[in-house]
């Protein structure tokens, strides 16, 4: 594309702001095409939404009852679940984590609360728009996904019509000798530290203008914390704690080179895109 991306990484560490919700333990973040809400819950919390779409929600470390309409579903820890369009909520049971992702399209009074809804004002006409890919077999209704169901998969890639994560961990720190620098060309990615530290590495394109050229940034930040990557740029993620570092990928639309290559744990249960149906 001709287009020259002169838009900054957009990144928060949580703990260092304060929360976006006046009455809980809240955080929102953007991209053009998504909104992303991170909430660290005390048992008994609830996190209603009345949503225009589907949406994904990820529980790492608390069960919860999920609700949505007249429906009810108990949803251990370390799940994913998507919840369909309308009135709803989620209950946790116990102390934890709940990171939420909802397009921007229909989330926008979300997308307008973000601690980086300045960045979008002007639009961001790099990205292309997301359409959803149609309703899923069956229809949408709760579905829940336990990640230990998925444990031989280096990588854990869910999705809905609009929207796709994908949840994948490092033992340690990662091997310098063997990242993974690419870049999107019309697309944002949003890589969400759930635990552990990250270095974020990223090479901005150049223009003809020597004075809007930027210097490669290694982005240091721990977790929970928010790094949305810009169409164009080239990026690599290495987590560089010991234990565990999980790193939650986001995207919207859904990546059809990973519906392409068979890589979304729930694949069967949604219509392909128009690009790879039969």
């Amino acid at each position: 594309m001709n287009f020259i991306q002169t838009r900054p990484a957009s990144r928060r560490y949580f703990p260092d702001h304060a929360p976006s919700h006046p009455e809980r333990q809240e955080w929102v973040q953007r991209g053009a095409n998504f909104v992303v809400v991170f909430n660290q819950c005390d048992a008994g919390d609830v996190l209603p939404r009345d949503n225009a779409e589907e949406y994904i929600a990820y529980l790492p470390d608390c069960a919860a009852v999920v609700a949505a309409g007249d429906d009810r579903l108990q949803v251990e820890a370390g799940s994913v679940v998507t919840i369909p369009p309308g009135p709803g909520s989620i209950t946790v049971a116990g102390a934890g984590k709940v990171l939420r992702v909802f397009s921007a399209s229909a989330a926008r009074d979300l997308a307008a609360m973000a601690g980086n809804a300045d960045v979008y004002a002007a639009g961001a006409p790099e990205v292309a728009p997301a359409n959803p890919w149609g309703v899923p077999d069956g229809g949408v209704k709760l579905r829940a996904y336990r990640l230990d169901d998925y444990r031989d998969r280096p990588m854990r890639m869910f999705r809905t019509s609009n929207l796709m994560i994908n949840i994948f961990d490092f033992a340690g720190p990662r091997d310098t000798e063997a990242l993974s620098p690419h870049s999107h060309d019309d697309f944002e990615q949003g890589s969400f530290g759930m635990t552990g530290e990250w270095v974020h590495s990223l090479r901005y394109p150049w223009s003809k203008s020597l004075s809007s050229w930027r210097e490669d940034e290694h982005l240091e930040i721990g977790s929970p914390s928010l790094l949305v990557i810009p169409a164009t740029v080239i990026h690599t993620s290495r987590s560089v704690a010991e234990g565990n570092n999980q790193l939650v990928d986001i995207f919207c639309p859904p990546r059809v080179d990973f519906v392409e290559k068979g890589w979304v744990c729930n694949e069967a249960e949604y219509p392909p895109p128009p690009a790879v149906q039969p």
